[in-house]
């Protein structure tokens, strides 16, 4: 299993042995300069296409012999989830499609061209923290505000939680108590020393026990408009000790805010910190270490070991895991140079920076026990041994699993409240069809349940809503993107008036607000795209329902997961720990059939009489820039009807010849072309605007002035500072499958150059394709690679403890 991050790419400002003026220059491949014989052959064979008819069939796998063109040469678009990033995520030099997303040596190492997922900025920290610089109209929150108000809340009960537990660990002291004895444990169980058994014999858990009330949050109050910048002597003597390990004085802020207040001294008393920086590297702050110490430093040193472990989980988190095993852990602290890395990971539980779990796993062929450990447990009496695994894991992760677990029990062992009368609920689901009637009758009798289906499922959901409102619920829906939320409320008879962003909905600025209590005010809530949740959004949802209320999942399972760690949707569907309405509501048209297909594993081809699919091979880097631009700006809204400003483009990553950098740039100069005159951006320019790692708002530019830079954001008005325009605005006429996960369009080309081949999967083709309404153009560069990933590359596992948390509890032998 890999822990490189799907989500990232290096940060190119300000890491270590760069300058400020290295740190501004973009590092991914320019696209290489066309042949002019392509260049002139691909007009002339767009014209000669002009007379031919409507192809009658599209099929990306067969693509390589032939081309599928519309018959004004309106090309296709692909997209390949491992290569992208978000525009928060940091990006790495010379990245190109085909180094995204593939598994690496390294465990949790981000050295990809940018995983598709989103889920750091170029500067994510730095995003993160000023995440509420975004201003939005009259008094209502901004997606940004909103974002830094939950996290600020998620902090608070994280801080009581960590207030609640017995017996810390005193900072700074060496590691003892359970954490040493667990550690010692798992060695002497792995050299065969001592059997699981005799190691791990305490006492059995109970069995899960209904999870009590949880403490209320009071009312939130708005966010400030930007969160409060490290004060100016702090980054000037940030700058000052950089400079004396040879840094990058650009990554001066970073440092302050990432540390906080003494943050100099505590660079100089511990030079590796430095790696709390997005986008510093272990190498690049070694670098810096042997700078400021000296001869003091060395690979052994206990601080650079403690470091490392944390730099590692949190790439680990980036790649979408929430703990690692322990074994995965200790390997790659070993590749990292790390002379002893039990005591690394002993030194980080010690000083708090890290937690240990050992979950019992009950997994068929695991070996079973060892004679002597059976015959131990004979004479003893003692039950047979369970298999065990260790993990570490972040706090802040580790507590939100937990807590969602609880959430989760709470509202499947609560008994929904009695808003009406059973017979009421009976004669919603029979003015219903199918499985929406199976849906509203699984509400009526459950507080928890999850429904799953394609595009065209959301009516049944929707028609869910209607019947609660019907019958006097107070029943919202929420979704994690404005997008997904546009999308539903477009819905024929969509409740247009109670759907919210999650983001809104946990802020208060959306939605019903919340009762004397702190929880949400609704009887029910049906979240949409419910795959795109992560633990941390997740917990807090759950959180926020009082007892009685119900919980609506609702999404498609074969979409991208979650930029975030952890796999929540998917999870509770192994569980089964709740009931589970599956549509029966098939998507329509060549695009369903094509959709559906490459769900259940197979590119089929499809007959498309009024060229819904259509597929154009490319054989090198730039013909795949040349005919995407072509199609967007000609073949598509001359031969479809669909006009470039509804025509979305996708392909693998940010970096490349044929990265959404390349593609943005090409597509600027022909759709919009302008000086840039404030950060590169004009007016009337699309842009993906990022207001906190690993969310994405496609919007526009509208002007630019004193205040900062003016978007369109889904209908809202966005003022980005200028300081932050560099690290948290693209351009988005091309888009990663992550960054455009949440939406759809009229028409979408998805681009797939020969270099995304080793970074295809089936859910990224499948995001993908189905982000296309009317028509899906294929630019096809990969050949045989696109079925053979639809066939074989399923989604990359994700280290989670939510499952074991799920699972019923053996009872204690007695």
């Amino acid at each position: 299993m890999s822990t490189e991050p799907e989500t990232t790419e290096h940060a190119e400002p300000g890491t270590p042995g760069t300058t400020e003026a290295d740190a501004a220059r973009d590092t991914g491949t320019p696209p290489g300069p066309q042949d002019p014989a392509g260049a002139d052959e691909a007009p002339g064979r767009d014209e000669a296409d002009a007379a031919a008819g409507p192809a009658e069939a599209a099929s990306p796998a067969g693509a390589a012999g032939h081309s599928g063109e519309p018959a004004d040469g309106s090309p296709g678009a692909g997209d390949g989830e491992s290569g992208e990033t978000d525009p928060d995520g940091p990006e790495p030099p010379h990245a190109s499609a085909g180094e995204a997303d593939a598994d690496g040596s390294e465990a949790g190492e981000a050295r990809t061209a940018g995983g598709d997922g989103d889920g750091g900025g170029e500067d994510s920290g730095a995003v993160g923290a000023d995440g509420g610089a975004a201003g939005g109209e009259g008094g209502e929150l901004s997606e940004a505000e909103a974002e830094l108000l939950a996290q600020r809340l998620e902090r608070e009960r994280i801080e009581r939680r960590k207030a609640e537990k017995k017996g810390p660990i005193t900072s700074g002291a060496k590691l003892s108590g359970q954490a040493a004895d667990l550690l010692a444990a798992v060695r002497a169980v792995e050299s065969g020393e001592k059997p699981a058994a005799t190691v791990f014999g305490g006492p059995r858990p109970a069995p899960r026990r209904p999870a009590p009330e949880p403490v209320r949050r009071p009312q939130p109050v708005p966010a400030p408009a930007a969160p409060a910048a490290p004060a100016a002597e702090t980054v000037q003597a940030v700058r000052r000790v950089l400079a004396e390990g040879d840094a990058p004085a650009a990554l001066a802020p970073q440092a302050a805010a990432a540390l906080g207040e003494g943050a100099d001294e505590r660079l100089r008393a511990d030079p590796w910190q430095l790696l709390r920086v997005t986008g510093v590297r272990p190498e690049q702050a070694d670098g810096f270490a042997r700078a400021l110490l000296g001869a003091e430093c060395g690979p052994g040193d206990e601080r650079r070991g403690r470091a490392v472990t944390g730099w590692l989980l949190e790439q680990a988190a980036l790649a979408g895991h929430t703990a690692l095993e322990l074994p995965q852990l200790t390997a790659a602290l070993a590749r990292h140079g790390v002379p002893d890395p039990d005591a690394a990971v002993q030194s980080a539980l010690a000083e708090g920076e890290a937690l240990a779990f050992q979950d019992a796993l009950d997994e068929p062929g695991t070996p079973a026990p060892p004679d002597d450990a059976a015959a131990t447990g004979a004479e003893d009496g003692a039950e047979d041994e369970r298999p065990v695994r260790v993990l570490i894991g972040l706090e802040r992760y580790a507590l939100a699993e937990e807590s969602l677990a609880d959430g989760l029990a709470r509202l499947v062992d609560s008994v929904p409240a009695r808003t009406a009368a059973e017979e009421d609920w009976e004669r919603a689901a029979a003015t219903a069809q199918g499985s929406a009637a199976d849906l509203i009758r699984a509400v009526a009798a459950h507080a928890l349940v999850l429904h799953t289906g394609g595009e065209a499922a959301l009516a049944e959901p929707a028609a869910l809503l209607r019947a609660a409102h019907g019958l006097g619920l107070r029943a919202w829906a929420a979704t994690p993107s404005p997008a997904g939320r546009a999308r539903f409320a477009a819905l024929p008879g969509g409740p247009e008036a109670s759907v919210a962003t999650v983001t809104g909905l946990l802020a208060g600025s959306e939605g019903p607000g919340r009762d004397a209590d702190g929880a949400l005010d609704l009887d029910l809530l049906v979240v949409f795209d419910a795959p795109q949740l992560d633990v941390e959004a997740a917990a807090l949802l759950t959180e926020s329902l009082a007892d009685g209320a119900r919980l609506v999942l609702a999404g498609d399972p074969a979409v991208l997961w979650s930029v975030g760690p952890g796999r929540v949707f998917a999870d509770l569907l192994a569980a089964r720990i709740c009931p589970h309405i599956a549509s029966r509501r098939p998507d329509p048209g060549p695009l369903g059939e094509l959709v559906s297909g490459i769900g259940a594993g197979e590119l089929i081809q499809v007959r498309a009489p009024d060229k819904e699919v259509v597929i154009v091979p490319v054989r090198d880097a730039g013909e795949a820039v040349h005919r995407t631009v072509q199609l967007v700006a000609d073949s598509v809204p001359r031969a479809i009807g669909v006009p470039s400003d509804e025509t979305q483009v996708i392909t693998p990553g940010h970096g490349g010849a044929v990265g959404t950098r390349a593609l943005n740039a090409a597509l600027k100069e022909r759709l919009n072309p302008g000086p840039g005159r404030f950060g590169g951006f004009d007016p009337g320019d699309r842009v993906a605007y990022s207001p906190a790692p690993g969310r994405t708002l496609p919007g526009r530019v509208v002007k630019a002035d004193a205040d900062g830079l003016h978007l369109s954001c889904a209908g809202e008005a966005v003022v980005v500072p200028k300081d932050r325009v560099e690290r948290c605005v693209r351009h988005g006429w091309a888009l990663t499958a992550h960054q455009a996960v949440g939406g759809r369009w009229p028409a979408v080309v998805v681009v797939l150059p020969g270099d995304a081949a080793p970074v295809l999967s089936r859910p990224w083709v499948y995001t993908a394709f189905g982000r296309a309404e009317r028509h899906l153009s294929v630019v096809h560069g990969v050949e045989q690679a696109l079925p053979r990933a639809v066939a074989e590359v399923p989604a990359k596992p994700r280290t989670t403890r939510l499952p074991v948390l799920l699972a019923p509890q053996p009872a204690t032998a007695g």
